[in-house]
């Protein structure tokens, strides 16, 4: 069964898991034809392997540490940091710690 996304106009808790972070799973909160918010959950050690989206992204990282790696740099994330990356730009996250955060994708068709 999907998970729902949220509807307009309907708030989303994005707090941080705390002590329910291992039981979380990453989710899509909700998408549009021009844009996707995800949750993404990265346990300490797991990674998202290197990928490129075609539109504007940002990382927004809100408990723990998050190493994200572009075709320039790599950088660490704690809770609180956010980082942009321009859309078609190659790359890939890491949870340094278990962590959590927020996605969003500009989505160009």
């Amino acid at each position: 069964m999907a998970i729902p996304h949220a509807n307009s106009g309907q708030p989303i808790d994005v707090r941080p898991f705390g002590s329910g972070l291992s039981n979380a799973r990453t989710v899509a909160l909700f998408k549009t034809d021009e844009l996707e918010v995800i949750r993404l959950v990265l346990p300490a050690g797991k990674s998202m392997p290197q990928h490129k989206v075609a539109g504007d992204i940002t990382i927004q990282c809100l408990e723990g540490k998050i190493e994200v790696t572009d075709e320039n740099h790599t950088q660490t994330l704690q809770a609180g940091q956010l980082v942009y990356l321009s859309g078609g730009v190659l790359h890939s996250f890491l949870g340094l710690e278990d962590a959590s955060g927020l996605i969003t994708i500009v989505l160009r068709r």
